[in-house]
């Protein structure tokens, strides 16, 4: 918005024409026609509006909406919390742990200084069109008028970069030039009712005669998390140091989760987790991402680590200490009450719905949904739903975990790629597929197959699967909340039953089952907790902090829960092995599971997480993380 110290002139038909389109949202007129009749003594600041990568101080393509935003049009900037140069200290004094707040204090835009020099390139560009008539005498300054406390702005001098403070003073000869500047937000959006991520530039010219205004408006880029239409670029996981059951057992899982990525055409190493033995790579941290678009017109984007709402959780730590640097910051909230339920505050429980359009209502970067228990009211912290809330543009969708032990989203649903209009399908654990297999299997005669093919597992037969009252309420239980929570996703997306793909699975409280060695007897699949067999954040998975409140029954996956695998490419699915009963040297669960993602279009490749996460409530996706692409434009879908 300029504003002038001289006469308005009469508005030029070309000029009220690009007033009209740009109203409309559509393309500007030609730059020649905005500029031709431009003063060069009014104060004139543009940003990337149009989000092109370049700001235009020739022509108008950046003008139109310079003092609004919208999530297509707009100028953006960085959160910059990064660490480009690795500056920042992982230790105290002595070597001491720092604290949480100190490990998260420093990060680029803690100081005032350009850290990523000389190309700057997490700074979001602003420029003042140059001033050649400017009178002698003139002088400008450039001041915040919004944002202050959230957003630092630079000023380009020489070969350098200086922050622009309340005595910084733009000379003659810079406004006869053009001046460039540089402008970074010190944090992602916390909470949209304190600060909505917006930062007001004002240029202010001063001369004898007298003074002209203009200023611009940038967010504040949204911290997204990623979809399964993002391809896998990288897989994380935690690596157990040492040589007894649990290390060895943990080393072979790290082998083959390698072996299938680099099937699936991932060619970067693992990511290994190896300071606090923590096995749920997943339930620790959420990898985000924040972009703009740079001056090449390619997205500039930096990974974002999103830590757990879990203050007591200390693998969250590592996220600072290992992978923070170039084009990588943390986040982590803050706030969290110690009466919401932990379990639900894992990461494991956040996932996020691709792209669409449905109800008058776009997600052009996708929708994060969240498990709720709404048996006992429970959700996730609030911090952490006001912060996905606050970017405004992935609002979570809270679906009902109650009947899930651990109460995640990721042990029933997930979204795979798929060559259709939408571009994606819903998958989805059948529990009634499940007991048809079993029911099938028994009605052919083969009763006394035992239930698991797993080397030393238990001896309950399918035949003693089936006369169990309780597994077969549980799997009601199931396949009813499913479809609960399928209907809730149906009418907020608009997916129908034909994108929808049902993979058999089963689910149980826990029932009694003798070993293969027959000493004694544990429960399933809870089936244990195998004591020193499984690290003691593994055994403790599915705790909370209250079990009081709890509903009677609360589930956890029966075979290995197929659903809870990585989509490792568009055509890629990596599962847990199944260890079903075996008939006709066949493994009836791995078949079907097969049939249900080869049907979708997918290649499906099994790893063994029997004991080393199944056992522990969890599978392949709650052991692993992973890095997704982020060169695509959030803003487009």
């Amino acid at each position: 918005m300029r504003t002038r110290s001289y006469r308005a002139r009469r508005t030029r038909p070309a000029e009220r024409a690009v007033v009209v389109l740009a109203a409309a949202g559509t393309l500007l007129a030609p730059p020649a026609a905005f500029a031709a009749d431009q003063p060069s003594t009014a104060a004139d600041l543009r940003a990337d509006v149009n989000r092109d990568g370049r700001v235009d101080v020739t022509g108008g393509t950046d003008t139109a909406g310079e003092d609004g935003w919208s999530v297509g049009r707009g100028a953006v900037m960085l959160p910059n919390i990064d660490d480009d140069s690795g500056r920042c200290p992982v230790t105290g004094p002595g070597g001491r742990p720092l604290s949480d707040a100190a490990l998260a204090r420093c990060n680029d835009a803690a100081d005032t200084k350009v850290n990523g020099a000389p190309d700057a390139a997490d700074l979001a560009r602003v420029r003042s069109v140059p001033m050649p008539q400017v009178p002698a005498g003139a002088e400008g300054r450039l001041t915040l008028t919004a944002g202050a406390k959230h957003a630092r702005v630079f000023v380009r001098r020489g070969n350098g970069w200086e922050p622009v403070t309340s005595r910084t003073r733009l000379s003659r000869a810079e406004l006869r030039a053009g001046v460039e500047f540089g402008v970074e937000a010190r944090d992602v959006i916390r909470d949209s009712a304190k600060w909505d991520g917006r930062a007001r530039i004002k240029l202010t010219v001063t001369s004898g005669a007298g003074t002209t205004t203009d200023q611009v408006t940038l967010r504040v880029a949204p911290l997204l998390t990623h979809h399964h239409l993002q391809n896998a670029q990288q897989l994380m996981v935690t690596k157990i140091s040492g040589n007894d059951q649990y290390a060895r057992l943990n080393r072979v899982f790290r082998e083959g989760l390698e072996k299938e990525a680099r099937k699936a055409g991932i060619t970067k190493p693992l990511v290994n987790f190896t300071k606090y033995g923590d096995i749920w790579a997943q339930d620790f941290v959420e990898p985000a991402y924040v972009g703009m678009a740079g001056p090449d017109g390619r997205m500039h984007s930096m990974r974002v680590m999103l830590r757990s709402a879990q203050p007591y959780r200390e693998a969250g730590r590592e996220l600072f200490e290992k992978l923070r640097g170039r084009n990588v910051g943390v986040v982590q909230v803050t706030g969290v009450r110690d009466s919401e339920e932990e379990t639900l505050n894992s990461t494991g429980n956040m996932e996020t719905i691709p792209p669409y359009a449905h109800g008058g209502r776009s997600f052009p970067a996708g929708r994060v949904i969240m498990g709720e228990r709404k048996d006992t009211g429970s959700k996730p912290a609030k911090a952490m739903r006001t912060l996905l809330k606050s970017q405004g543009l992935q609002d979570p969708l809270l679906l009902d975990t109650s009947w899930l032990h651990v109460g995640h989203v990721d042990e029933f649903v997930q979204f795979l790629p798929a060559d259709t209009p939408r571009g994606w399908r819903i998958g989805v654990a059948d529990p009634e597929a499940g007991i048809r297999l079993l029911r099938e299997a028994g009605q052919a005669g083969h009763g006394a197959t035992k239930m698991f093919s797993v080397p030393g597992g238990p001896r309950e037969t399918i035949a003693q699967a089936l006369a169990d009252r309780s597994l077969l309420a549980d799997n009601d239980l199931a396949a009813r909340r499913i479809e609960a929570n399928l209907e809730v996703l149906k009418r907020e997306t608009g997916v129908t039953d034909a994108e929808i793909v049902r993979v058999p699975a089963l689910y149980t409280r826990g029932t009694q089952a003798r070993t293969a060695d027959g000493d004694g007897k544990m429960p399933l699949p809870r089936l244990t907790r195998l004591g020193a067999e499984l690290p003691d954040v593994a055994r403790d998975h599915g705790q909370q902090r209250d079990l009081r409140a709890a509903p009677a029954v609360q589930t956890s996956a029966y075979v290995p829960g197929a659903v809870n695998g990585i989509v490792l490419s568009r055509d890629h699915y990596l599962a847990p092995r199944q260890w079903g009963p075996v008939i006709d040297g066949k493994d009836i669960f791995t078949q079907a599971v097969t049939r249900a993602y080869t049907g979708a279009g997918m290649k499906v490749a099994y790893l063994d997480d029997w004991n080393t996460y199944h056992l522990g409530m969890g599978e392949v996706h709650c052991g692993t993380n992973t890095l997704r692409d982020v060169s695509g434009a959030w803003w487009k879908r």
